[in-house]
């Protein structure tokens, strides 16, 4: 067999395509990024169309007022957008202070940082789609203009979503959210039927204007107005001088295979040098509690770098590509031992996101990724669009010494990280894991399980997860074994199992077939599908 593919002893339960695939979270929007192949299209336009639709059957985790990065592998070369909006111009530390917050709120006008979802659907479709915008938009206006059927995952985070910003429902910045989100008094049912027309009419003015209706029209008037009526930041001239960033994706080298992020503001890098760590161990099998030790050693080592360093790449203190160093992952790998070592100054914590992958017959292939950070996000609505603005600026530290303080026209320390995996410098193939502060841990996990491990994509990302909180604090999921928990708390681990599989990241994977085509995995604690043409 072609070794782009790994050696895997099983390939049951993958799903199989010989023309195209889309997989992500949420089974409508599949569908919708699969028209787009069938129409003609290519597996840009397929992955615009399914984060189109994603906006409108997940709301919960993405919309249009949150951000985007994408991996794209076209004839031989990867390419990499961030579409990460800045700080408005008009905040600051001490505004925020007056505020009378002592550190960045998670709801309200202070977290909403300028949104770039609009703008990468453009600009990816300009370089890289075949098909129009307003044809990539119909299924998603569709789904919101005639209603679809609530899945069950999304209802469940819906309802998480209500719980957290009920407390908050009588302020002016996110009282709109409840009349807008959630109108019988609650969030939507299991199987209910959700329609929102002004969604619809958002998409719409999205396509025909190529999003500039959003940057510097209608819509960025209705931000504007919003935005001065409860008192924030953001303006239209924040939104006017928006434009994504083309970028270079960065690998390591990882046993054979080159894994890819996208540099910072986002934290792919906590992957990669996490990644170069475990370079330096044994990693021998799963049922090995000493493997799974490693493996959050290197997490928290490599937290603990990315957590101080990266932020905005105008205002890091020291160079990207020294955290990718083989000096610094040896000195890191040093400081592992038996005993779970506590960085107790970095505390990651959980979010929401969606991440799609797709693919072509002509072998391009899309690594996506799109989300309002929080949940639906800050809880401010824009009246009459649908549009609920992201809280990306909830990262941003308020400590003027700290790398990613808060800053005018800065981006803050981004957590959504699509991924790319080569051999050879040949395309293997798209994958990530959503979920804030899990995907580095995500993203490790699935990487190891493929290649050390010899899982194939679906087993990788079925296989039960761990996620390390803060200082020794670990969370399993309910099927990781007894004897695994043992061994770890052995090794001064604080072992916790957490009945709640969503907070353990939700994954897409798609890979070449060595036989022709593709093959493709989706995440079983969400609603996806892998769809195959």
């Amino acid at each position: 067999m072609n070794d782009l593919l790994f050696p895997y002893p099983s390939l049951r339960n993958l799903v199989y395509a010989s023309r195209g695939m889309v997989a992500a979270s949420q089974q409508l929007a599949s569908q919708a990024g699969l028209a787009m192949l069938r129409a003609g299209g290519n597996a840009m336009d397929a992955a615009i169309a399914t984060a189109m639709a994603l906006c409108v059957v997940e709301p919960c985790s993405n919309g249009f007022g949150g951000d985007a990065f994408a991996i794209v592998f076209k004839d031989g070369r990867l390419y990499g957008l961030n579409s990460s909006g800045p700080a408005p111009k008009s905040i600051s530390v001490d505004k925020v202070r007056q505020m009378g917050f002592e550190a960045m709120p998670a709801f309200g006008a202070a977290p909403v940082t300028t949104p770039g979802i609009p703008y990468a659907w453009a600009c990816l479709n300009e370089r890289f789609g075949r098909l129009p915008l307003e044809k990539l938009a119909a299924p998603a206006v569709d789904y919101a203009e005639n209603g679809f059927p609530v899945s069950a995952v999304v209802a469940d985070c819906w309802a998480d979503y209500y719980d957290s910003l009920f407390p908050y429902r009588n302020e002016e910045s996110v009282s709109l959210w409840f009349d807008t989100f959630a109108p019988k008094g609650r969030a939507p049912l299991r199987g209910e039927t959700w329609m929102q027309k002004s969604q619809a009419d958002t998409l719409r003015l999205i396509a025909s204007s190529r999003a500039r209706a959003f940057y510097d029209g209608i819509i960025a008037e209705k931000i504007d107005a919003r935005m001065r009526k409860i008192g924030g930041f953001l303006r239209r001239e924040d939104l006017a001088s928006f434009a994504p960033e083309w970028v270079e994706p960065v690998c390591i080298s990882y046993r054979g295979y080159e894994v890819w992020e996208l540099p910072p503001n986002g934290q792919g890098f906590v992957a990669l040098m996490a990644l170069n760590i475990l370079n330096g161990l044994e990693l021998v099998s799963r049922d090995r509690a000493v493997d799974w030790h490693y493996q959050i050693e290197a997490i928290k080592l490599a937290f603990t770098d990315g957590m101080f360093n990266i932020t905005d790449p105008k205002a890091m203190k020291v160079n990207a590509t020294e955290l990718l160093s083989p000096d610094l992952a040896s000195a890191r790998r040093g400081a592992i031992c038996r005993q779970a070592i506590d960085p107790s100054d970095v505390r990651p914590f959980d979010k929401g996101t969606v991440y799609l992958c797709a693919a072509d017959s002509e072998g391009m292939m899309v690594s996506f990724i799109q989300s309002n950070y929080g949940g639906f996000g800050s809880g401010v609505v824009i009246p009459d669009t649908g549009i609920c603005l992201q809280n990306r600026g909830a990262n941003f530290s308020l400590d003027p010494s700290h790398a990613n303080c808060l800053a005018p026209g800065k981006r803050t320390y981004h957590t959504i990280i699509p991924a790319f995996l080569t051999k050879n410098r040949e395309a293997v193939g798209p994958f990530g894991v959503m979920g804030g502060f899990m995907q580095p841990q995500g993203h490790v996990q699935v990487i190891t399980n493929m290649i050390d491990y010899a899982l194939n994509p679906q087993s990788a990302l079925d296989a039960p997860r761990w996620q390390w909180l803060h200082g020794k604090k670990i969370i399993l999921e309910l099927g990781v074994p007894r004897h695994i928990a043992a061994g770890l708390a052995g090794m001064g681990h604080e072992i916790e199992y957490s009945p709640n599989p969503y907070i353990f990241g939700r994954g897409q994977i798609i890979m070449k077939n060595p036989l022709g085509g593709y093959i493709g995995a989706t995440e079983p604690r969400a609603d996806g599908t892998a769809a195959a043409w």
